[in-house]
């Protein structure tokens, strides 16, 4: 069942309230690739690509994070491995974000309403929605990318 209040509780626990408390989904995320090999070479086979995000606070300012999906299926907080470059970043506002992940808000309606914007392969944005959905499976909230 989905249940954004039970994701927000889970990120409010890991990561206490700070500049960007959404930053506790790549962790999930993390760790939810960390836990299961398989499913990490899965998503790594699926989605081929660096998919970076760029979150704006509410007070202005602004952090990356990636999803390493080209080689080592891994999230980590930067706009690119080093060295390397994203495939396709996504920019959005932090509370956006969190509705993404928490199945409260619609990437096609965030980027239509030009609360979203995607820098790179846009074709390769389209890959992440399983991955991301597969990856929140342990929360019982279903990704909108």
């Amino acid at each position: 069942m989905d249940d954004p209040a039970r994701l927000k509780l889970i990120i409010l626990t890991r990561n206490p309230p700070d500049a960007f408390p959404s930053s506790a989904a790549f962790d999930l995320i993390n760790e939810t690739l960390a836990a299961n090999p398989k499913e990490r070479e899965a998503a790594i086979k699926a989605a081929q690509g660096i998919f970076a995000f760029t979150l704006t606070n509410e007070a202005g300012a602004t952090e990356s994070w990636y999803l390493d999906f080209k080689k080592d299926g891994v999230a980590c907080k930067s706009a690119a491995p080093d060295g390397g470059k994203a495939d396709v970043t996504l920019v959005l506002s932090e509370q956006d974000f969190a509705g993404l992940v928490a199945g409260t808000a619609n990437a096609q309606r965030l980027f239509m309403g030009g609360k979203l914007k995607i820098r790179g392969n846009a074709m390769k944005a389209m890959k992440i929605e399983p991955i991301l959905s597969k990856a929140k499976a342990n929360t019982g909230v279903k990704a909108k990318l």
